[in-house]
């Protein structure tokens, strides 16, 4: 997932902006790879269905939750490769100084 836009990483972090959808992926993430099916995340978290699928269309949109169908539920992973990019982005240029990146009138200036 590597070369993520400033656009990209944006969206992401806008639907984590949500206290639902952030509750939703913090269960996700701690439930692992085997992630949780809708109905235990409605229990879980006691959201109304309608309010939690709302906030999972967000998520899936994002691409930070994944979603299967088994039989008659539906299964949500989180997708750690997705997120690992994301906080992979906001942490790429850490500790790099910010000399390289100060507007030029500021640099003249000085």
């Amino acid at each position: 997932m590597k070369g993520m836009t400033l656009d990209q990483a944006a969206s992401v972090l806008a639907q984590l902006g949500n206290a639902h959808r952030l509750a939703i992926l913090r269960l996700l993430v701690k439930a692992g790879p085997a992630g949780l099916i809708v109905g235990e995340i409605q229990d879980r978290l006691e959201l109304p269905a309608s309010t939690l699928a709302f906030h999972l269309k967000g998520l899936v949109a994002a691409g930070i939750v994944v979603q299967e169908k088994e039989v008659r539920s539906v299964r949500c992973r989180p997708d750690f490769r997705r997120l690992d990019a994301v906080l992979g982005f906001v942490k790429e240029q850490c500790c790099m100084g910010l000399e390289e990146a100060a507007p030029a009138r500021r640099r003249a200036a000085g």
